[in-house]
């Protein structure tokens, strides 16, 4: 309806039931068990993320913007994003898709890109990102979330790249992951600020450049304290996932 009338750039969110059956919790005394009702909250974009301005060239949605709204509103409710896990699905509505669980395994949303034969069926020709966030469970997950204040520390965060060369299937999730399981304790941040796939590389390879923050709240970072955690962070991503450093 949108499209057809040029409104192509859309940004929508819902909150709503949603209804399910399965057939394993069917049983001759308990039919109703089979059913069951969730409160969801659906979030959707296509088209551009900018258009038309004179200060920014035309961008755009893309799944890594979906995905930094996704983890705002993790983070915004108290749940630290390395509490939680994110992998790969697959599954009827998505062509590509990651689900987001809790450490007990608890799935707390989903998010990727919407099937082409879905898009075909309204006749949308753009591609769609969708977001689908169970909040029943992210309430429970948020219970046992603590939300405290601390004075600023007066140390410097330090800032690291590296540059990784793995195979074309693995996501920056499962490096981001490897990252914070490696150092709980001074890790504040990991983020991807380059991809590329193309000549020079080997093939069924591509090549994430990441972002480490760093910062111990007690002292200033020494070069061996840091030599030390990205050493055994890329032995580790060498370990889990087969990432060489370029």
């Amino acid at each position: 309806y949108n499209v057809n009338r040029r409104n192509a750039d859309l940004k929508f969110f819902e909150f709503g039931n949603c209804y399910y059956f399965s057939q394993e919790r069917k049983t001759p005394e308990k039919e109703l068990a089979a059913y069951s009702e969730e409160y969801h909250l659906g979030m959707w974009l296509t088209g551009k993320k900018v258009s038309g301005s004179w200060a920014h060239t035309d961008e755009n949605s893309s799944i890594y913007e979906l995905k930094a709204y996704v983890e705002n509103i993790f983070t915004r409710m108290g749940l630290p994003l390395q509490h939680l896990v994110m992998g790969n699905i697959s599954n009827d509505m998505y062509s590509v898709a990651l689900s987001v669980n809790t450490k007990g395994g608890k799935c707390v949303g989903t998010f990727g890109i919407v099937a082409k034969k879905h898009l075909k069926a309204f006749d949308i020709d753009n591609d769609v990102y969708y977001a689908e966030l169970n909040w029943k469970e992210l309430m429970r997950a948020i219970r046992s979330a603590k939300t405290g204040y601390k004075e600023l520390s007066k140390f410097p965060a330090v800032k690291r790249d590296l540059a990784l060369l793995v195979d074309k299937h693995i996501q920056f999730a499962e490096i981001e992951q490897v990252a914070y399981d490696t150092e709980k304790k001074l890790l504040r941040e990991v983020s991807l600020f380059d991809v590329y796939e193309g000549k020079n590389l080997e093939d069924g390879k591509k090549s994430y450049a990441i972002s480490l923050v760093l910062q111990d709240e007690t002292q200033t970072l020494t070069e061996a304290v840091i030599d030390k955690i990205t050493t055994k962070l890329i032995k580790n991503l060498e370990d889990k996932l087969g990432a060489k450093q370029r």
